[in-house]
């Protein structure tokens, strides 16, 4: 059966059927995916059971894995799979079983505090909670953000460079062996610029992270606060985003670089248990 493409009513997103992913896969089936995934930036796949060898196998289909970033914890929640992360509120014999917990997991891409941020992420649902309880995971196309930018905004982002914190995740826990920051002059992390050219195509995108300790170096705390507020409230608005909602047996494929995503708080008495990789980078962001 061959692959079945549709593009979902929204700014970005496809999903695609016709395929078990826990079976390998064919380097013109690995073409087609790559190619919606670069045009349409999210991936959707439904109804999937992968074990962790196979979400790990398909996954290195699109390149090298890249291993999870720090968690507050300080060690792998999977030992046989280093390579994956766990995303998850289940706490097993005292101990959190996966990150980030049950609140709101604020907008951000992954790991844009380092060099060289991962190109791509796959998130893989095991157990989710009820639709009624939350735990919805939104993504903004920072392509589109981009292009619909006001002039003055653009300009005054031009050339910009701004520090993307390392000290905490996306749910604000303070990471291990990383202090909190009292001052956003002093944020640890990569520095990238605010507009990134896609190296391929030449299109351009905004660059923001994460909103929470960012800083745009050169400027007063004042300016930097104020640009980045204007930024990111232009960046996340609904224009440019699409909601997805869960169900058990959803893999999602994502490009880190032109996308930021966020989740919604969920019911604390809900399980919700998800499994993730994440593709190497092979660009430093200019």
């Amino acid at each position: 059966m061959s692959l079945v493409i549709k593009n979902l009513d929204a700014p970005l997103g496809a999903e695609i059927s016709g395929r078990d992913l826990s079976k390998p896969i064919a380097p013109n089936e690995v073409k087609t995916i790559e190619d919606v995934w670069r045009e349409r930036l999210v991936v959707v796949f439904h109804d999937q059971k992968l074990s962790d060898p196979q979400l790990i196998a398909f996954s290195k289909n699109f390149g090298e894995l890249d291993p999870p970033g720090p968690n507050p914890y300080g060690e792998s929640f999977l030992k046989d799979h280093p390579e994956l992360n766990v995303i998850s509120n289940v706490v097993e014999n005292g101990k959190p079983i996966g990150n980030l917990g049950d609140g709101e997991a604020v907008w951000h891409a992954d790991m844009t505090y380092v060099e060289v941020p991962p190109k791509a992420a796959m998130l893989h649902s095991l157990e989710v909670p009820p639709p009624e309880a939350g735990g919805n995971t939104y993504f903004a196309n920072m392509l589109a953000a981009y292009e619909a930018l006001p002039a003055e905004l653009k300009e005054a982002a031009k050339d910009k460079i701004a520090v993307h914190d390392a000290s905490t995740n996306s749910a604000g826990m303070l990471r291990k062996g990383y202090k909190a920051v009292k001052d956003v002059r002093e944020t640890v992390g990569a520095h990238h610029p605010l507009i990134r050219t896609e190296p391929t195509t030449g299109r351009k995108a905004l660059f923001l992270g994460r909103r929470p300790n960012a800083y745009v170096l050169g400027l007063e705390v004042s300016k930097s606060e104020a640009l980045l507020d204007a930024l990111w409230a232009h960046a996340t608005q609904p224009r440019f985003t699409l909601c997805h909602r869960w169900k058990a047996g959803d893999l999602l494929m994502w490009n880190n670089l032109s996308v930021l995503h966020r989740r919604d708080p969920f019911d604390p008495k809900t399980r919700r248990v998800m499994h993730r990789s994440q593709i190497k980078g092979n660009e430093r962001i200019h």
